[in-house]
């Protein structure tokens, strides 16, 4: 077939080459058109890090999923500063910024946000070994330090504003974990951070403690450029629309949080003297161990903490002994004639856990596989399978371990274990087993980076929070 003396695949190729060169006419098109979404970040546990596995935080998922929503790939900038993250966005170098910011009265002036996707407080940290808790923030004396043009400062400035007597020092070139870290080590008395940024951080600096809230619960945001084009702004508030109402948020919430909300932060002081005091001396085990088995060392590591404190004596009333806590039969199965031996307990405890997680269907990815054989390792295959025919049963996904873990504790509740193969099992214990070992691996591998100037930029430097 011809028309006007041209073939159809002509006149599709001649249109194609029009559209080319036709300019895009919204922010939607262009970004559509060039296949990449343009987005600016900042490093930290709860917004976008790279981990072992790669890039991870609460943001780097959220807009990963948006991109994917259109189609199109993602190239992450992380500025210098909060400062050039504002000025960069207003230069049109990035389509909007994904970087836990506060909604604030003043950057509402030159910004749109999105809908919120969580609310925090703005928390004021000392350290409760050099001082005494303060009550409240006029005449504050002392060290005072925060970020440059954050919410903090705006904060802090508008309470000088209404009366209070404050006096506080604006750096443009820190950031959260820096100035946790100075507060820490006694250089400074004071700083600020949201409440959720602090929950990660407690854990690494058992001394720091909450004085009081200095604001109200306040919301974060995306934050795109108020320039007159909606078209790409629009499609993140359907975005946020959708994702509210599928129940997607809330599990990204929970994966990023849960496990930091249900650990004992009692036992991070005893941890941390146990990785300088006692790792040492094991930690050549673990890292052959790991390495033979295909296993981060800091993870076997973490389980054995939380079996046994390191102790290669250990001994459990119910008969489970050794570095790695293992059964009788399970030794046995693993060819470890003496438990309390470390290597023998360590190489079999690391055989035996990646035994469970080649047993885990292959259709399930990274993270999950490693939270279920986590679970396995501490309540029986059988029981982690029980709960996740338990989790179908109920409408939830067998194969996510955000659902899993929320049907585990019924295993302890005759209405239900009386539908399973296994029957009763302990089911909350490896819940708090899983989120404990968790804590551990990012407490660990944050000391180890924190001892090494070279990796050292903020305390989530080299975490794995993916893996875990």
């Amino acid at each position: 077939m011809r028309l006007m003396g041209l073939s159809v695949l002509g006149f599709a190729l001649i249109l194609t080459l029009l559209n080319a060169c036709t300019p895009p006419t919204t922010s939607l098109e262009y970004v559509i058109r060039h296949g990449e979404l343009r987005v600016l970040t900042r490093q930290g546990p709860t917004t976008y890090y790279d981990g072992a596995q790669g890039p991870a935080g609460l943001e780097y998922e959220m807009v990963k999923r948006f991109a994917a929503h259109l189609g199109v790939e993602v190239k992450f900038i992380v500025p210098d500063s909060l400062g050039d993250t504002f000025d960069m966005l207003a230069n049109g170098d990035a389509q909007f910024a994904a970087a836990g910011l506060t909604i604030t009265e003043d950057r509402q002036n030159s910004l749109r946000f999105t809908p919120t996707y969580q609310q925090i407080t703005q928390q004021l940290i000392y350290n409760s070994s050099y001082k005494s808790r303060p009550r409240e923030l006029n005449g504050l004396g002392g060290l005072f330090e925060v970020i440059a043009k954050s919410s903090h400062s705006e904060r802090l400035q508008k309470l000088k504003s209404q009366g209070t007597d404050i006096a506080w020092i604006e750096n443009p070139d820190t950031d959260t974990g820096e100035l946790l870290t100075h507060v820490a080590d006694g250089l400074l008395d004071y700083t600020v951070v949201d409440s959720n940024e602090f929950s990660y951080y407690r854990r690494y600096y058992p001394e720091l403690q909450v004085a009081m809230d200095i604001s109200e619960p306040e919301s974060l945001a995306w934050a795109f450029p108020k320039n007159g084009d909606n078209s790409l702004y629009n499609e993140a508030v359907a975005y946020f629309k959708q994702i509210n109402t599928n129940g997607d948020l809330d599990k990204l919430l929970a994966h990023n949080y849960q496990h930091v909300d249900n650990y004992d932060y009692r036992g991070s002081h005893t941890f941390l003297a146990q990785v300088r005091q006692r790792l040492p001396l094991y930690r050549g085990q673990f890292e052959d161990a790991a390495k033979e088995y295909g296993i981060d060392w800091r993870l076997l590591a973490a389980v054995a903490y939380q079996e046994s404190h390191w102790k290669p004596d250990a001994i459990s009333p119910t008969g489970v002994r050794g570095m790695m806590m293992l059964t009788k039969a399970t030794a046995d199965s693993l060819g470890v004639d003496a438990r309390t031996d470390v290597e023998a307990s360590i190489a079999g405890g690391a055989r035996y856990l990646r035994a469970l997680t080649d047993r885990i269907p292959d259709r399930i990815p990274e993270p999950d596989r490693t939270w279920f054989a986590l679970a396995a390792y501490n309540v029986g295959y059988g029981h982690m399978e029980d709960a996740r025919i338990l989790t179908e049963k109920h409408g939830g996904d067998p194969d996510k371990w955000l659902d899993v873990k929320n049907n585990l504790p019924l295993l302890s509740n005759r209405k239900w274990y009386t539908q399973t193969r296994f029957g009763y099992a302990r089911g909350y214990e490896p819940v708090r087993y899983v989120d404990n070992i968790r804590s551990y691996y990012d407490i660990l591998s944050w000391s180890l980076d924190h001892d090494d100037p070279e990796r050292f930029k903020s305390p989530v430097a080299g975490f794995n929070f993916n893996l875990l």
